[in-house]
């Protein structure tokens, strides 16, 4: 929260800009006093602009325009993706390679990850998390294509700046320290998931959230996974890694799942025969044996037995274990000191050995009410609520998607907002997998829920989920639209989000008595407008 700012100051970095509120406060004044700026000919910078002059992504030329990024879709493969960006410059390919999801997790978005990548900014090619080993490979093919290709000028022209440091918890570079209050099983027996509503102190952590935003944690390996890894390798789980000892590092250093590419590289470099060229087929992106998406670390290792590479160059090959990232489920407005998180626990077999979810089986099995996690918090990208408290609002989270949606209505509940609001909901079973029941009943009761349209999947042969009960309510749905309302989705980015907004479009064809074409440019819109939101994954 910005305190004391004198006034008026121009507003010249917009929210876009990846800066907290706090450094584009600073920005602002140093900005104006820069280029001595009065109120009447204040033309903004970007948001490309701005992390220039910090030195994060380069503005773009006029000619360096990304054609509104047609390959900005989560839903769309990744060669799909390149497709639309061939031709493209390197920094819009770079951003087609990107999983499209603008999670956060990389603490950027897509377009200004991929613009710090090829500024040079960035140096760390191995953030997009969601993107997994694809875009992971695609990014390194386009920074080696970087290297050799002409550096683009930068338009602005400013001295260097360094803006103050963020406060503790802002970034995932300046993580702070929370503490866990409780965990509550949110399923009822019977139930085929484990997922827990997790709660967290943030007293003098100097942590801050709005609804919308997500929590990052710092995760840590399974110690018994470590342990099995070390076996596997035959190595002293005391050899010393810089000041830490191998086991630690495989705890809480180094990630344990997928293997990556450069740990089959490493094995092809002391191994030989048909098992150095099955390890470079691997290295490579190849599947000879067809098991490569089932391949964790320890599975890797397992797969070229005898092999025994020295600890510290197997660390080298790995990736840095990556911190997760939660939509949050409270609202700050009861009590600015808890936040709280909605949490599916990761568990499923192959073969016979159990994988487990690094962060979920932390949170539901391995640290206990009490203990301490390394936490930051991700600004939401264009997730959140309308600035006017009237408007209606839609929200479709079915599962754990509901998190952002219960912060939504305790923010509304807190400010007495007068919007309306409907909520979709969608699980296994009614009986055992029914999210905040109690309270959304309470809701619901009171007027706050307008409307609760709930969809069950296994409560019989048909199954129902969310878009069925959209279908079925479609033309109230259209109604509220035609009203304004902003419309949210949460969850699922390749099947349950991408159906959800096919559903939409027929919505609108059928009952805005529009053609197909017409329909889909009116999501478009929707979009573009920012009444149409998604935090998928």
């Amino acid at each position: 929260m910005t305190k004391n700012v004198p006034s008026p100051i121009p507003s010249l970095v917009p929210e876009s800009a990846p800066f907290s509120e706090e450094q584009r406060t600073w920005l602002n004044g140093f900005f104006a006093g820069l280029i001595s700026l009065d109120n009447s000919g204040v033309t903004p910078l970007t948001g490309d602009q701005a992390a220039a002059l910090l030195g994060g992504a380069p503005a773009m030329n006029a000619d360096d325009d990304d054609g509104g990024a047609p390959w900005h879709d989560q839903t769309l493969p990744i060669a799909e993706r390149m497709k639309l960006a061939d031709g493209k410059p390197l920094r819009w390919k770079m951003m087609a390679a990107m999983a499209q999801q603008d999670c956060g997790q990389c603490g950027y978005d897509c377009k200004n990850y991929s613009g710090a990548i090829v500024s040079g900014a960035e140096e760390r090619l191995n953030l997009c998390v969601p993107g997994g080993k694809e875009t992971g490979r695609m990014v390194k093919a386009l920074a080696e294509e970087l290297k050799s290709a002409p550096k683009a000028p930068v338009p602005v022209t400013a001295p260097t700046v360094v803006a103050p440091a963020g406060a503790p918890g802002s970034s995932r570079d300046n993580p702070s320290t929370v503490k866990i209050l409780s965990r509550t099983l949110l399923n009822k027996s019977g139930s085929e998931k484990q997922s827990w509503h997790v709660e967290f102190d943030l007293t003098g952590s100097g942590i801050s959230y709005e609804v919308g935003d997500a929590f990052g944690l710092f995760p840590a390996n399974d110690p018994a996974l470590a342990d099995a890894v070390i076996k596997a390798l035959k190595a002293p789980p005391d050899f010393p890694i810089g000041e830490r000892t191998f086991r630690e590092v495989l705890i809480d250093g180094v990630s344990l799942s997928p293997a990556p590419d450069m740990l089959f590289q490493l094995f092809s470099y002391i191994t030989g025969g048909e098992r150095r060229q099955k390890a470079r087929a691997l290295s490579t992106g190849e599947d000879p044996d067809g098991d490569a998406v089932t391949l964790d670390v320890l599975a890797a290792i397992e797969k070229f037995p005898g092999i025994h590479p020295d600890p510290e160059a197997f660390i080298e090959a790995l990736d840095p274990l990556q911190p997760r990232l939660y939509s949050i489920s409270s609202s700050p407005k009861p009590d600015p000191n808890r936040v709280t998180l909605t949490v599916d626990t990761v568990r499923y077999k192959i073969g016979e050995r159990e994988r487990l979810g690094v962060c979920s089986t932390l949170l539901a099995d391995r640290i206990q009410p009490g203990a301490t996690l390394r936490a930051y918090v991700q600004k939401a990208h264009a997730f959140g609520l309308p600035t006017d408290s009237n408007v209606p609002i839609i929200m479709i989270g079915p599962g754990t998607g509901v998190a952002p949606f219960r912060a939504f209505l305790h923010e509304r509940q807190a400010t007495q907002a007068p919007g309306r609001n409907w909520l979709f909901f969608g699980h296994q079973r009614s009986n055992c997998d029914f999210f905040y029941e109690d309270e959304l009943k309470v809701m619901k009761t009171s007027g706050l829920l307008t409307r609760l349209s709930l969809a069950w999947s296994r409560d019989s042969d048909q199954k129902i989920y969310v878009q069925d009960r959209m279908r079925e309510t479609g033309r109230d749905l259209w109604s509220w639209l035609a009203d304004g309302a902003h419309i949210y989705v949460c969850g699922d980015a390749k099947r349950m989000a991408k159906d959800v907004e096919l559903v939409l479009v027929d919505i609108v064809a059928q009952h805005g008595a529009r053609t197909p074409e017409e329909a889909s440019a009116f999501v478009t819109e929707l979009k573009k407008k920012g009444r149409y939101q998604q935090d998928v994954y």
